[in-house]
């Protein structure tokens, strides 16, 4: 074989390796295409005083939780609790591979209002997340820990309550509340209980007026439903 014969074989070689490369990658982008289904998360507050901070929805694995109850609360939803921030607990989501997908609504949410954000899952990310600060209050927080997207075009509600974060202490100053109502600090040094439970609400220990401020669980509606 001539050497210009053996170089013309040798490209042949690498153009058909490039294409076979090519092809399998994009049938692998089609079989993930198809194994993906769009979600609408829609959020209601149910208090009458309470704002939630710019929630988190997340698809994630079936075995990831972003809290158990008794159990401390890791360091991204301390940064939730205490002052709304959910990029933390984005970035870990994501980065850990826990996460298929995690969209945030970007705004504050009044009592009363409703709001909607889409996310995508698959077939090994079936379950959504989500996470929202209540303000004002030192540690208080909605959740969706992890539930089961519903099949097909059925939709599924959860009433979450008030949990409480346990980070900090519930002493219901401004100083250490953040926010439009109180502008404190977003992170407090205090430690509060050490554990996750469920928020005893305001009781006007300080700044806070139970009248404008408490509340009664449920705090919060989420449905989840397939889009179309």
């Amino acid at each position: 074989m001539s050497e210009t014969t053996f170089s013309k074989t040798l490209r042949s070689k690498r153009l058909l390796q490039g294409f076979f490369l090519a092809s399998a990658v994009f049938s692998m982008a089609l079989v993930q295409a198809s194994d993906e289904h769009r979600y609408t998360v829609t959020i209601t507050n149910l208090t009458h005083g309470q704002t939630f901070t710019p929630i988190m929805v997340a698809s994630h694995k079936h075995n990831t939780k972003l809290f158990k109850l008794g159990q401390p609360a890791s360091q991204e939803l301390t940064a939730v609790a205490e002052s709304g921030n959910t990029q933390p607990l984005s970035e870990r989501l994501l980065n850990s591979g826990m996460a298929h997908d995690v969209a945030s609504t970007g705004e504050l949410l009044g009592p009363g209002e409703s709001v909607s954000v889409n996310v995508k899952t698959t077939k090994h990310f079936r379950h959504i997340s989500v996470v929202s600060m209540l303000i004002p209050t030192n540690d208080a927080f909605i959740a969706v820990n992890g539930i089961r997207v519903p099949k097909r075009h059925r939709m599924r509600t959860i009433m979450s309550p008030a949990y409480d974060a346990g980070t900090e202490m519930n002493d219901e100053l401004c100083a250490n509340i953040p926010g439009p109502y109180c502008g404190g600090a977003a992170l407090s040094p205090e430690d509060g209980e050490g554990y996750v439970h469920i928020h005893p609400g305001i009781h006007g220990v300080a700044d806070l007026r139970p009248a404008q401020f408490d509340w009664r669980n449920p705090v919060a509606k989420i449905t989840i439903k397939r889009m179309r």
